[in-house]
């Protein structure tokens, strides 16, 4: 199992759209909030994927493609 912590940063159009909840289901993967923040303007959550390497690559590739802004934490 591979691990990635990322911080995801997204506009308020995105906001109302089940993503974590779709990274676990749709990419089978396991996702652990570390930190999190949202306001009306905008929102960003620290967030620990664990899954197959492959799947935290296509799950990460699909949240881009929502307009969910993907980092690098650590």
């Amino acid at each position: 199992m591979a691990k990635r912590r990322v911080m995801l940063t997204y506009a308020p159009e995105v906001s109302s759209e089940p993503i974590i909840y779709t990274l676990g289901q749709q990419f089978n993967l396991a996702t652990n909030i570390h930190r999190a923040d949202a306001t009306e303007d905008k929102g960003w959550i620290e967030l620990e994927l664990v899954g197959e390497a492959k799947d935290i690559e296509a799950g990460i590739a699909w949240a881009i493609s929502k307009g969910v802004r993907v980092d690098p934490v650590g």
